[in-house]
């Protein structure tokens, strides 16, 4: 029996087969785009239902509008009160989630595949015939202003915030939180929310996703009882900017006296979910800070100490997101960890990663890929994005193949186009009087002490 050489990393074992499910799809009369995934390893199914209702439609008075309405939709139907939804829900073994994001709204549920008939009409019925009861609008309307003082006081989320501000120019959607501002959720009433559902939540360009153990048959009858008079599209897309606040590097410092440590966020506009350089940058980005052994954080945790562990990020969304590195530092290493940071970005950019580099990053991400559809769940979400940026029926059939596909070169040429270390926004939220100076030290771009963002 040989010994073990402990001393040296475990190979990794050969990448196992993965198939992505049968996907089924029809438009069913009304225009809904209905995706069924056949799932026959366990007795359960998933519904979710998307419509084109995203934080994007909304101009910045009426920032918030769209999550608010996704969250009051529990609060009762025209047939069931909130209680009894909750309680015929709880019936059959399942709980209603909404979701609401830049693009769209989903609401979803999950339950033992025999209850399907039961699942899909509380479905349609919370969704296409909320009542919104005033006192429950005003429950989530509060819940939701809230959140976004809590937002303005916990520094993390903060960071995030304040870089979104300085990322986008200031009429960009992007620019403000999701969930809105007091400014824009405060005067929302039940008026607005139901004005809102009955623009947005249409068939049209939204869809309905089923996986579990189905029949394709069975379920587009159902879908087809379930939504039976529900018609139209919601209002077209409206062009949004998502335009740079600047093109000179600058560092932003949002003071909080007497804090022991910094958050951090460094990033720009980024690159929209249909770039053609959507899978190598995937493949970087996990060189650069998508992995435990990212160049990132081999130098700003296991090197010098920095932090607990640094991440970089590409927020792909119909329009460009953006591409952010964030990390929290103590007060006393905020500039050197600032410093580290950038000069892997350009060193990255200026040289390109290498082959091995490549090799572990592209063995990583389609090593994971099949962890992350281990439920019904978890595939219904991601068939639900291909209704939601119109990528084609096989894209996750081929994924993992188009992941393995990247070259160095890929990788190379992705980052130079869309990781612009001369333009990165540095945001540091902490002790303004010991970050701001040492910063200034590193001459990396103008220091300015701000406020935090707005309400």
């Amino acid at each position: 029996m040989s010994a073990i050489d402990r001393n040296r990393f475990p190979e990794p074992g050969a990448i196992r087969p993965f198939e992505f499910p049968p996907v089924a799809r029809r438009r069913i009369s009304n225009g809904l785009d209905l995706r069924v995934a056949r799932m026959t390893r366990l007795p359960v199914v998933s519904l979710n239902l998307y419509v084109d209702a995203g934080e994007s439609a909304l101009d910045t008075a009426r920032a918030g509008l769209a999550v608010l309405t996704g969250d009051a939709l529990e609060g009762g139907t025209a047939h069931h009160s909130g209680v009894e939804l909750a309680e015929a829900l709880e019936g059959i073994g399942a709980t209603l989630g909404v979701g609401t994001g830049w693009e769209g709204t989903s609401v979803s549920l999950t339950c033992l595949a025999d209850r399907i008939d039961e699942a899909l009409r509380l479905l349609a019925e919370a969704a296409l015939e909320p009542s919104f009861p005033a006192e429950e609008v005003e429950r989530a309307r509060d819940q939701q202003l809230a959140e976004i003082r809590r937002r303005r006081m916990d520094p993390g989320t903060l960071a995030g915030d304040e870089a979104a501000r300085r990322y986008y120019r200031e009429e960009s959607p992007y620019a403000r939180p999701l969930g809105g501002t007091e400014r824009s959720v405060a005067p929302v009433g039940r008026e607005s929310v139901r004005g809102f559902a009955e623009a947005f939540y249409r068939p049209v360009h939204g869809g309905l996703v089923v996986t579990g153990d189905v029949d394709i048959g069975e379920v587009e009858s159902l879908a087809e009882e379930c939504f039976a008079g529900w018609e139209g599209a919601p209002p077209p897309l409206r062009e949004i900017s998502v335009e740079p606040r600047t093109r000179e590097r600058r560092l932003w410092v949002v003071d909080r006296p007497d804090a022991v440590q910094s958050e951090v966020r460094i990033g720009h506009v980024g690159a929209a979910r249909s770039s053609e350089h959507f899978f190598a940058l995937t493949v970087l980005n996990t060189v650069l800070g998508g992995a435990f052994t990212s160049r990132l954080n081999l130098n700003l945790r296991e090197r010098n100490g920095f932090t607990y562990g640094v991440r970089s990020r590409f927020s792909f969304r119909r329009r460009p997101g953006p591409f952010q590195v964030s990390t929290a530092v103590g007060s006393d290493v905020t500039a050197d960890a600032v410093r580290e940071a950038i000069h892997e970005i350009e060193a990255l950019i200026a040289e390109g990663p290498t082959e091995e580099e490549v090799a572990a990053a592209r063995d990583f991400v389609a090593g994971v890929f099949p962890l992350r559809l281990e439920t019904t769940g978890q595939v219904a979400s991601r068939l639900a994005e291909l209704i939601v940026y119109g990528l084609p029926d096989d894209y996750y059939h081929r994924y993992r193949d188009r992941v393995r596909a990247v070259s160095v070169d890929d990788a190379a040429e992705a980052g130079r186009t869309y990781i612009r270390p001369g333009e990165l926004q540095v945001v540091v939220v902490g002790d303004a009087r010991t970050v701001a100076p040492a910063l200034e030290r590193l001459d990396l771009g103008p220091v300015e002490v701000v406020e935090g963002s707005g309400t």
